[in-house]
């Protein structure tokens, strides 16, 4: 499989939406893969892992971002859910899972019912190891600053907003997937 062909289907190549999209998904794959290959002792799929890291924000342009470009009508915590909407429907039910539980460290049924998020009411926690490298991957970085990496203090900072139990999901994935 192809993710650039996927990615083309809903995004134009040369528009500012498929440079953001495409760099911090690269950003996010090449870091994941090497996550991978340091850890062969995770025996995590390498292959999986580089579609799946491609894909995992692909419903972003249903969303209303317009520093990133995007232009939907839904919020953008959404883009999890969505991109795994689009994703089931080309029969990639796998790298769905990714786009839903990629959020933060992953969303909880309890904290969308007790925030009233407007998310499908499960958990979207990341589950399998390529689920958890990729979400860790993507902490690193931004789609708003592509050109820079955020430093796991940064990251810490950023997920204590969410809850401390965001930065223990960060912190036991940093002592385990460190590189």
């Amino acid at each position: 499989m192809n993710p650039y062909l996927l990615i083309q289907k809903y995004y134009t190549p040369g528009t500012e939406l498929y440079r953001v999209l495409v760099t911090h998904s690269e950003q996010v794959r090449d870091l994941a893969l090497e996550v991978a290959k340091k850890h062969p002792e995770l025996e995590a799929d390498k292959e999986f892992i580089a579609e799946a890291a491609m894909l995992h924000d692909i419903g972003i342009f249903l969303c209303d971002a317009p520093r990133i470009f995007c232009h939907g009508n839904h919020q953008y915590i959404e883009h999890g859910y969505l991109g795994a909407d689009l994703l089931r429907k080309e029969g990639l039910d796998r790298h769905a899972l990714v786009c839903e539980r990629h959020t933060g460290t992953g969303i909880s049924l309890d904290k969308i019912r007790e925030h009233d998020l407007p998310l499908p009411h499960r958990d979207m926690l990341p589950v399998t190891i390529e689920e958890q490298i990729i979400c860790y991957a993507d902490k690193f970085f931004s789609k708003t600053a592509l050109n820079s990496k955020h430093d796991p203090e940064k990251i810490r900072m950023m997920l204590s907003r969410h809850g401390q139990e965001h930065v223990a999901v960060f912190e036991a994935w940093h002592s385990r997937f460190s590189y």
